[in-house]
């Protein structure tokens, strides 16, 4: 998932998941120096379907100002 604000924290980003299904795993990648999100962090779901239909509607959805992607990552 990319595109996300620099405030956005892993429990912003596991909150928005589970609105559609468990989720196992949710990480905001954190710079170092400013302790703020690099606007990106990946999420493990339990169900592949909940995860599915979590990409379908996330994808390209306008998050405070900007716009995120969201796509199954290479395993």
């Amino acid at each position: 998932m990319a595109g996300l604000a620099g405030d956005f924290d892993q429990t912003d980003l596991k909150e928005m998941f589970e609105l559609y299904g468990e989720v196992k795993y949710a990480q905001v990648i954190i710079d170092r120096t400013t302790r703020k999100s690099k606007g990106f962090g990946f999420v493990e779901m339990l169900n592949n379907e909940d995860a599915k239909e979590a990409i379908r509607l996330l994808n390209g959805v306008k998050m405070l100002g900007k716009k995120i992607v969201v796509q199954k990552s290479d395993e």
